[in-house]
C-alpha cells in the first residue's frame, strides 16, 4: 500500500474508545440501506474528517469512512487495500453495507461510468464536498429544530434535489448481496 495512510497507527486509532464514541456521535444512521451521513467536519473532497486517538503526537486527522472501515473490520483490514470506495458515490456516507475495499483505478471508474447520469450523487453540480455539506447542514438544521426522522427525510431529499439539474432524482445504483454465514 502507498501514500499516507502506511504511517498511520490504525489498530491505534481504531481502537481508542474515546474515538469511536466520537465517530458515532457525528454519523446520522437511518435505515439499514440508506446512507448514514456523516454530520462532523467534511473536507474539500466531501469526505467526512475527525482527529482520531490520543491526544499527543499519535492523533491524526482522518477520513470518517476509512475510521469507520477499520473499527467494522478491524484496523488490520486497512493494511490489505488501497483505498476505501462508496458504492453510493456519497463520500460522507457512513454506512459500513457502502464501502467496498479498491484501487484508485476503481474508483476513477466508478466516477467515469456514473458521473454523467441524471440524479447520481457524481452529477451533482456542486461537486462532492457542496453535497455533503448541504446534506450535513439539512440533518443538522432539522434536528436543531427538534424535527422527526421523516423531517429530516424530506430535507435530505431536498438538499439532494438542489443539486440536480432539472430536479432528477436517483437512489442507489447498486447494492451488495449480503454475506452469507
Amino acid at each position: 500500500m502507498s501514500g499516507e495512510r502506511e504511517q498511520v497507527p490504525w489498530a491505534l486509532l481504531v481502537g481508542h474508545a474515546e474515538t469511536r464514541a466520537r465517530y458515532e456521535q457525528k454519523v446520522y444512521r437511518r435505515g439499514p440501506q440508506q446512507c448514514a451521513y456523516w454530520i462532523g467536519a467534511i473536507s474539500d473532497s466531501g469526505h467526512g474528517k475527525l482527529r482520531a486517538g490520543p491526544a499527543g503526537k499519535t492523533s491524526r486527522i482522518v477520513s470518517a469512512h476509512v475510521l469507520g472501515y477499520g473499527i467494522e473490520h478491524g484496523a488490520q483490514a486497512l493494511d490489505k487495500v488501497e483505498l476505501v470506495r462508496h458504492t453510493c458515490d456519497s463520500p460522507s456516507c457512513q454506512n459500513s453495507g457502502h464501502w467496498l475495499p479498491g484501487t484508485r483505478q476503481d474508483n476513477v471508474q466508478d466516477y467515469a461510468s456514473r458521473s454523467r447520469l441524471a440524479g447520481h450523487a457524481l452529477a451533482d453540480t456542486r461537486g462532492a464536498a457542496g453535497r455533503a455539506v448541504a446534506i450535513r447542514e439539512a440533518i443538522r438544521t432539522t434536528l436543531a429544530k427538534g424535527g422527526d426522522a421523516a423531517a429530516v427525510e424530506a430535507a435530505i431529499r431536498e438538499a439532494s434535489l438542489a443539486g440536480q439539474p432539472g430536479g432528477a432524482w436517483q437512489d442507489g445504483l447498486w447494492e451488495l448481496p449480503a454475506e452469507q454465514d
